[in-house]
Parts: structure tokens; C-alpha cells; sequence
């Protein structure tokens, strides 16, 4: 019951890594949990998978595109309203548009660079200042070793490695307010979206990690989970790879 008492926000929460943070979160004993998604359909599975009647803690879901900071604004006041603070935020929302770069057109940079990286930006707009007023707070952003350079991903490793700098800064910012802020970057995970990926290709990935396979959800929300407790009290400023071996 690491996260007792605790209120949690989780964006991109319908599938895959986030799926695995609410489930694991709720585990752990958060008091009440906001699970942020543009898909209703897939939110309604992932909170009938964890609601447990004779519990009075609450999943609630909240249709958001995090790109959009009036969206996430209206949103985040309505969080505020149903649960009163938001201890941990979890920015997990993101895309992929890839290509190489002279075939890559405005749009997919765009649309990545504003759901990666402005999304964090917007959903983190909406909490820091409460929890500089209430001295506490957990920010955790999902970030990816395609931050270091990634074969035709210049547009999402750009995004990636922006939220690498965020993070280090804003947790220097807010550091003093009794707030920690940290980022996860995987390496290749075993979710829906390698499902596309043809079969000689995936086989090369797990060839590069040293431990021959793929992360699992749940082990990124392992990590999520410890740096959403206070067992990370003096943990902040940090990105965690979680790749096997294969960013060491």
C-alpha cells in the first residue's frame, strides 16, 4: 500500500505501458485514480479491470487529447473538482509517426512533437503550482532511449530527448517545494504497437538487448510505482533506463 492516501493522474492510460501503470497503481493502494485517454472505449475496459465494488476508492476517466492545453485545462480543473489534489502524475501519453527524414512531412512532426512533448508541458502546467502550495508532488514522464538517436524516428526521438531536459529542469525548479520529478526511458516493450512491426525486424530488436527479450508492461510499472512513493523521497532530476541492458 506504497501509494495510500495517494491521488494519481495517468495520461495515455487506455492501453499497453499505461494500462499497466493504473493497474499497478491501484495495487499499490492509491486512494483514487484519473486515467486520461482519447479512446472512452478502451478506458472503460482498463477501469472495469480494476474496480473492486466493496472498495470506496474511485477510477474515474477523463477524455483529453494532451496536445491541446484548453483540453487539458478543463480537464485537470475537473480532477480537481471530483478529488480534491493530485499527488502523482504520470505522463505517459504518446505517438509515433515514423520516417526517414526526407520523407517526413510537417504533420507527422507536429502531431509528435505536440502530444510527446507539449503534452507533458500542459498536463505538468496544471499541477505544479498546487503542489508547490500543497509541498508535495510526484511527476514521473515516460520518455524512451530513442532519446539518443533512433533510425527514422527524428521527430519522436526529438520529442523524447525534450522531455529529458524538462525533466532534469523542472526538477530543479520545484525541488525546494518537497516535489520530485523523474523520467523513464525503455528501450523496445512488449505492447500492441510492436505487434505491427514484421517479424525479421522484431527478432533483430530482441537481438540487440543483452537480456533477449522484450521489456513487459509491468516492469516499466514497477519502476513507475517506485517513483510515484515516497521510497524516491530524495530521488529527482533522473532518467531511468529500463532497457536490458542494451543503454548501459
Amino acid at each position: 500500500m506504497r501509494l495510500k492516501n495517494k491521488n494519481v493522474v495517468i495520461t495515455g492510460a487506455g492501453q499497453g505501458i499505461g494500462a499497466a501503470i493504473a493497474r499497478r497503481l491501484y495495487k499499490d493502494g492509491a486512494a483514487n485514480i484519473a486515467l486520461i485517454d482519447i479512446n472512452e472505449e478502451k478506458l472503460k475496459k482498463v477501469i472495469e479491470s480494476l474496480i473492486d465494488e466493496s472498495e470506496q476508492r474511485k477510477v474515474k476517466a477523463y477524455i483529453c487529447n494532451v496536445a491541446s492545453s484548453q483540453e487539458v485545462s478543463q480537464t485537470f480543473n475537473q480532477i480537481y473538482s471530483d478529488f480534491g489534489t493530485v499527488d502523482v502524475l504520470v505522463n505517459n501519453a504518446g505517438i509515433t509517426r515514423d520516417s526517414m527524414f526526407h520523407k517526413m512531412n510537417d504533420e507527422n512532426w507536429d502531431m509528435v512533437i505536440d502530444v510527446n512533448l507539449k503534452g507533458v508541458y500542459n498536463c505538468c502546467k496544471s499541477v505544479v503550482a498546487k503542489m508547490r502550495e500543497q509541498n508535495y508532488g510526484k511527476i514521473v514522464n515516460m520518455t524512451s532511449v530513442s532519446a539518443f538517436g533512433n533510425l527514422g524516428q527524428t521527430n519522436y526521438a526529438a520529442s523524447k530527448a525534450g522531455v529529458i531536459g524538462f525533466t532534469k529542469s523542472l526538477a530543479k525548479e520545484i525541488a525546494r517545494n518537497n516535489c520530485t520529478v523523474n523520467a523513464i526511458a525503455p528501450s523496445y516493450v512488449n505492447t500492441d504497437m510492436l505487434q505491427a512491426v514484421p517479424e525479421k525486424v522484431l527478432d533483430k530488436f530482441i537481438a540487440s538487448i543483452p537480456m533477449n527479450r522484450l521489456a513487459e508492461p509491468e516492469e516499466l510499472a514497477a519502476v513507475v510505482s517506485f517513483l510515484s512513493s515516497d521510497d524516491s523521497s530524495f530521488v529527482t532530476g533522473e532518467c531511468i533506463v529500463v532497457s536490458g541492458g542494451s543503454h548501459t
